[in-house]
């Protein structure tokens, strides 16, 4: 049997990147996949039919994941087409670097909102249904500049510590009702926006991480799916990092 065979996920913001490898690794373990993207653009239709491909119900929606009330309808959405909701993936994110001194307010509040708030939007519009369930996984993407921060992002570092404390609180709050809640904090992962650095600067960056190479959304994606499992039905409240060891 498949690890995820007969479960729902949903994942927010998966059109590319580490979003779409979780899809992807979820649909080959057997679960049906509802995604949402902010727009209905050639990638998010893309990503469908792959994710259709794979032979298993796929759908996806267009929704703001900063968005309460957009949050709250793509959860009844899901419900009304899927049936259920195990596994809840708070992916969706959006980067806006720049040093204090430069960074105006609409920097600031865009990156917590669509970073952080997103993460109360979803998790809260979904706990309705996996209480009904008894049974639900939740996944936060945090990020390493959560733990440590960085230089010229302190929008996104505050906002990727937030999910932390968030995380830990809501896996004590719903642990009782067979609710898990985790967040993953990648590394140095390659992606479509890494890639767009200078050889020197991602040369720099490799040669700070123990395992001597940048992360995959592979990588990510199959630490996903041992929290989603029930691989990990004694892990709540936990932040894994999936950074090589650069935080070591």
């Amino acid at each position: 049997m498949k690890l995820l065979e007969g479960k729902t996920a949903l994942i927010t913001g998966a059109s590319r990147g580490i979003g779409k490898s979780i899809a992807h690794r979820f649909a080959l373990e057997g679960a049906d996949i509802a995604i949402t993207n902010i727009v209905d653009d050639e990638e998010f239709k893309t990503t469908i039919k792959e994710i259709e491909a794979m032979g298993v119900k796929t759908k996806g929606y267009i929704s703001n994941a900063a968005s309460f009330e957009d949050s709250q309808s793509v959860i009844n959405e899901v419900v009304k087409d899927f049936s259920r909701i195990d596994i809840l993936v708070n992916n969706a994110g959006i980067t806006r670097d720049t040093l204090l001194m430069r960074m105006t307010e609409d920097q600031w509040d865009s990156v917590i909102a669509v970073n952080l708030k997103s993460v109360f939007n979803l998790t809260k519009a979904v706990l309705q249904t996996m209480l009904k369930q008894k049974s639900g996984s939740i996944i936060n993407m945090s990020s390493v500049v959560g733990v440590s921060g960085n230089a010229g992002q302190s929008n996104y570092s505050a906002s990727k510590a937030g999910i932390i404390g968030f995380t830990k609180s809501v896996a004590k709050e719903v642990g009782s009702r067979n609710i898990r809640c985790n967040a993953i904090a990648p590394g140095f992962i390659l992606t479509e926006m890494t890639e767009k650095l200078p050889e020197e600067v991602k040369t720099e960056w490799t040669n700070k991480i123990p395992l001597r190479r940048g992360g995959t959304p592979e990588d990510v994606a199959n630490t996903a799916l041992f929290l989603a499992s029930e691989l990990s039905s004694y892990v709540t409240g936990q932040t894994i990092h999936v950074c090589g060891g650069m935080l070591t």
